[in-house]
């Protein structure tokens, strides 16, 4: 069936695959909201600043 090697390839391909899921996960679900979010109240920080600015 599987000689060492390939059986140590698999696996290095396994862990990289699995490592690579769990990345992206983690980036949606956290990361980009958190990007998202704080990007959005900077900008409206800004715009009230600006309008207190101009009042």
């Amino acid at each position: 069936m599987f000689e060492f090697q390939q059986y140590l390839g698999f696996l290095a391909f396994l862990t990289v695959l699995t490592i690579g899921f769990w990345l992206m996960i983690f980036l949606i679900t956290f990361i980009i909201p958190y990007w998202v979010y704080g990007g959005t109240m900077e900008l409206l920080r800004e715009r009230r600043a600006q309008k207190k600015e101009e009042a």
